[in-house]
């Protein structure tokens, strides 16, 4: 039986291999990564936002520039 401590673990390390996705993505361009998230639920989304910015801050900063209205695809 799953614990609450190995279902965030799990969430967790699900959140990671997508903002690493999303980071590889970023090179193909904002609609890639947009697409990408698109597949995830609300709070994965924001998983993964928060670890692309922890994980590649420039690549991060990058994306809010090239696409300041990000958070809208957050909703």
């Amino acid at each position: 039986m799953d614990t609450d401590a190995e279902l965030s673990n799990s969430w967790w390390v699900r959140v990671k291999y997508y903002a690493q996705l999303a980071i590889e993505r970023f090179e193909y361009g904002v609609e890639s990564v947009k697409e990408l998230l698109r597949t995830l639920t609300s709070d994965e989304r924001w998983g993964v936002i928060l670890e692309f910015e922890d994980v590649d801050a420039d690549k991060f900063a990058q994306l809010v520039l090239d696409a300041p209205h990000w958070t809208e695809w957050m909703a």
